[in-house]
């Protein structure tokens, strides 16, 4: 589905259903350097089974139109634009990693929009080496590498998303390079690290969220350890669900996860 969202036209799958904005709304919001496809098991789940989906492409990512936008706060008020040019009213926003403080952020700024709000691979203040920062910047690919190997904890993928006998590490790689090279931007890992980087903000924005939250974490993630969510979860009041995984909660759990977020956002 395109959109045309603050001037420039955005992307966002919407699970293989028409979307039709009475009904309730997910929108869901990737992390640093992948897309809407991370999304594909839940997006599905969720538009077969009664709501709309919005699974976006954030600006400068894949089929939305660039640049990408500076900031945690200028990525919320697009999410918040989208909805406008979707015509939706009120949402339900999931976000993994960088996607979970623009979430944050959005909730914060439009709580009566925002129905439940799941973070997902999350942490706060969720800040990034600087010898990982340098190597975004100077050395993409083993950026990527190093990445890959920090959020993923098992070399055995699940059998039930995508496949029996899939590379979770070598998917991983091949979505993360695809998004790097598509729209021939070299800096874009090294842009979306220090967007996570820079977001001061999460406290106070967790003080104006007025929905139900749910912290959905991985008991192993090297990447936003589930020890630096605790400030987070308690001014979010917030329910914490601890899966058997690292950062990349969608590839290494799907079902534990698809489990969690159906009662976050029932």
């Amino acid at each position: 589905m395109k959109l045309t969202v603050q001037g420039r036209e955005a992307y966002a799958y919407t699970g293989g259903k028409p979307f039709d904005p009475a009904l309730p709304c997910v929108v869901f919001i990737h992390g640093a350097l992948n897309d809407h496809g991370v999304w594909t098991l839940l997006a599905r789940w969720f538009a077969h089974h009664g709501h709309s989906v919005l699974a976006v492409d954030l600006p400068g990512h894949m089929r939305s139109e660039g640049p990408p936008l500076a900031d945690v706060e200028a990525l919320a008020d697009w999410v918040l634009a989208l909805l406008d040019a979707a015509g939706v009213e009120q949402a339900a926003l999931v976000g993994h990693s960088m996607g979970s403080l623009i979430a944050l952020e959005a909730a914060s700024r439009a709580p009566e929009r925002i129905t439940r709000l799941a973070m997902i691979g999350t942490a706060y203040p969720m800040k990034v080496s600087a010898a990982l920062l340098d190597t975004a910047r100077d050395q993409p690919m083993k950026a990527i590498d190093m990445v890959t190997a920090f959020s993923l904890s098992t070399l055995a993928a699940k059998p039930s998303y995508p496949g029996p006998g899939v590379w979770l590490h070598g998917a991983s790689k091949a979505l993360m390079r695809q998004v790097l090279a598509h729209q021939g931007n070299p800096l874009l890992f090294h842009h979306d690290f220090s967007v996570c980087d820079r977001y001061a903000n999460g406290l106070q924005a967790a003080a104006k969220v007025q929905c139900r939250a749910t912290l959905i974490l991985g008991e192993r993630d090297q990447m936003t350890s589930p020890k630096a969510t605790r400030e987070l979860a308690q001014a979010l009041k917030a329910e914490v669900a601890m899966l058997p995984a690292g950062h990349a909660l969608m590839q290494e759990a799907p079902d534990d996860l698809l489990q969690a977020l159906r009662k976050a956002l029932g």
